[in-house]
């Protein structure tokens, strides 16, 4: 994890912002790398799943007070373990997110696809096509409650195509059953990364927030003294 000066300002608001090193890794060796990736790409879900468990069962939060957020590939993970468990979380962020595995991953002429067959498999193949197919997060989408969304895309993303997001926000509008916002917030100049613009990325990130916190009910909470 890096550190973001951003960040202060949701635990100067009461939040705990926690990091979650799945299996799939390298945090913690060549076996743990190995345990996440390939056939076994579902144990990163499963252990996203549990330390939000965890941090319940710690009596550090509870399901109505989970956010999740994840980048690009960190939104495969947040999507695929909302999709395991949507009850757990009140509100994801997703940025940019990695969310159409299966049509991405059959693709060898979309940047980094090839690439990343090693880590997770290439669904031109019988078995990771299957496999693939039952956590791909677009494709597991269901008929139930979800929690609230706020999902950005970039036009000019060559990384992930902006048509993902999209066609995500599309579906799981569609389909799920509650009234919770899932919004789409698209930039029409930017890339995969972030604003090369100072000031822009931090009212984006104020934006993010903003979202998080009204989502918990801290939108107008005082600032944490000391």
């Amino acid at each position: 994890p890096d550190f973001d000066g951003n960040r202060l300002s949701l635990l100067d608001r009461g939040m705990v912002y926690a990091v979650v090193h799945v299996r799939g890794g390298g945090e913690f060796g060549r076996k743990w790398h190995e345990e996440g990736k390939s056939l076994k790409v579902k144990n990163r879900f499963a252990d996203f799943v549990d330390a939000a468990e965890t941090l319940v069962s710690l009596q550090v939060t509870s399901p109505p007070q989970i956010c999740a957020w994840g980048t690009s590939s960190g939104g495969l993970l947040v999507t695929a373990s909302m999709n395991l468990r949507p009850d757990l979380f009140r509100a994801v962020l997703l940025e940019v997110p990695f969310v159409d595995a299966m049509n991405t991953m059959a693709d060898p002429s979309i940047p980094l696809t090839v690439g990343e067959w090693e880590e997770v498999g290439n669904p031109n193949e019988r078995d990771y096509f299957y496999y693939m197919l039952e956590y791909s997060p677009y494709d597991n989408i269901r008929v139930e409650a979800y929690p609230a969304a706020l999902v950005t895309a970039s036009l000019n993303d060559s990384m992930v195509g902006y048509w993902e997001p999209l066609k995500y926000v599309s579906k799981l509008r569609a389909l799920k059953t509650d009234s919770r916002p899932v919004l789409l917030q698209t930039d029409f100049h930017a890339g995969h990364g972030a604003t090369s613009d100072r000031y822009q990325g931090t009212k984006e990130a104020a934006f993010h927030f903003a979202f998080l916190l009204d989502q918990l009910g801290l939108a107008k909470a005082p600032l944490l003294e000391g």
